[in-house]
């Protein structure tokens, strides 16, 4: 904890010098170390869930706690906290994951057949209200867990239990029972009425869902699911950039924080004579010359303040400013790509974070830009708060809006993505997990760091 308490002391000595809102200039350690302990801190003391957002409490995110799991890594190899102390937290969120109830029922539940439900509630960690059991958040759960499976290998008790915890929450995830007759996997269950229609295809965040699908030795889904996945693949250019489209970033950055697709490639990649990190790294250099050209004329966009993903947003209304009518959001995926542009003003600091190791330079002074520029209305104790808006003015907001929230799933790719492109941290720790290794050669990956596997 030295690490934490030091920065703690100088922004106390800061605000005591310069009063109560001091500008501490960017450095990207301070960030790690704010949105580190956004995960340590943030957590109940009774379940260990990651709130889906802060200061505004309203339920936990099982998504958001599988970046927990893989943040308290980061947190031990930067010396934030102990090994010991990582261990712990991590054993005793995987006991209560381990111990929650699971079943059919409509209530009163955390889960079933493996999968949790979506957003959990904070006082009983069970269901929150009639969300779905979430195909695509409980693999953001596992693969959080799998980090900690394969990170934790000293032959202690804590160690190993934390191991053994790990790999039973693994393997009872019914991966099977969630695919579709047409041999997609449903984006979720209710109790109520059963599978979603909607099914995971296209492109987006779900290749880590189907690589451990795929990976599972106990309900694996078939060998045709990936070649199936990349057939609904849109392919074109935008902005230059030739690549399959998605248009929020988060859609390019969630697998990657955990599996390193560089020099790797599946059949449709190999006939492309690409990877897939080459890909995001296109969708990336698109997404801010879209920004930068700003057909729409937002206020702010420029080439070090860039970035569209999912995100907080100000309202879902529409004003007229400068006499021009302006459509807003609240919460809402975001992205501009060949296939759909969603574009309302909203800056969401997470899309730079998270792409720090497909564009390192740009989104460093994207973040840098933003963090001195806005300090006292975008940065917090936790660093970057979720979005703002500059267009969007009012009585309450004559300098724009800001939010007052950080979100757990925009948090965890800015904390996880640095450490990777500073020294791959997560994608070593990964490659050495079986299941994940499994999987992706059941997909066709060949090549790069798999070849020996």
């Amino acid at each position: 904890m030295r690490k934490i308490a030091l920065i703690s002391v100088v922004v106390l000595i800061a605000s005591l010098v310069m009063g109560q809102s001091p500008v501490v200039p960017y450095s990207r350690e301070d960030l790690k170390i704010r949105t580190f302990r956004y995960f340590w801190e943030t957590p109940d003391t009774i379940f260990w869930q990651v709130p889906d957002r802060y200061p505004s409490l309203t339920f936990s995110s099982i998504a958001a706690t599988g970046f927990g799991l893989s943040s308290y890594i980061i947190g031990i190899e930067n010396r934030y906290i102990s090994r010991a102390e990582g261990a712990e937290r991590v054993l005793k969120t995987l006991q209560v994951l381990s111990d929650l109830p699971q079943g059919a029922s409509a209530s009163g539940i955390s889960g079933y057949r493996g999968f949790y439900y979506h957003f959990l509630n904070l006082h009983d960690a069970r269901r929150f209200k009639e969300v779905e059991l979430s195909s695509i958040d409980t693999g953001l759960l596992m693969a959080g867990i799998l980090s900690c499976q394969s990170y934790f290998d000293l032959d202690n008790d804590t160690e190993r239990n934390i191991r053994k915890l790990a790999d039973n929450l693994f393997l009872r995830v019914e991966w099977d029972w969630m695919m579709k007759p047409n041999g997609k996997m449903s984006m979720g269950w209710h109790p109520e009425k059963g599978f979603i229609d909607s099914d995971w295809a296209g492109y987006n965040e779900a290749m880590i869902l189907l690589i451990m699908a795929m990976g599972s030795p106990t309900h694996p889904i078939p060998a045709d699911a990936w070649s199936k996945w990349c057939s609904t693949y849109p392919v074109d250019t935008f902005y230059g950039m030739g690549h399959v489209q998605f248009d929020p970033l988060f859609g390019h950055q969630y697998s990657h924080i955990w599996i390193d697709f560089k020099g790797i490639q599946d059949e449709f990649m190999k006939n492309a004579d690409s990877d897939y990190f080459e890909n995001s790294k296109k969708a990336t250099l698109a997404n801010r010359l879209y920004c930068i050209d700003n057909p729409m004329d937002w206020k702010g966009y420029d080439s070090h303040c860039w970035g569209l993903t999912a995100c907080d947003g100000p309202a879902n209304n529409k004003m007229v400013i400068d006499g021009k009518e302006r459509q807003f959001f609240d919460y809402r995926a975001r992205g501009a790509a060949s296939i759909q542009v969603v574009d309302d003003g909203t800056i969401a600091p997470t899309a730079a974070g998270g792409s720090f190791p497909f564009t390192p330079e740009y989104s460093e002074a994207c973040l840098q830009n933003m963090w001195n520029s806005y300090y006292t209305r975008l940065i917090g104790e936790y660093g970057f708060k979720d979005a703002f808006n500059l267009t969007y003015t009012d009585e309450k907001h004559p300098e724009g809006w800001f939010d007052v929230d950080y979100l757990g799933i925009d948090q965890g790719p800015i904390l996880l993505q640095i450490q990777n492109h500073e020294n791959g941290l997560l994608w070593n720790v990964m490659k050495k997990n079986l299941y994940i290794v499994a999987g992706l050669k059941k997909a066709g990956f060949k090549g790069g760091w798999l070849e020996g596997k």
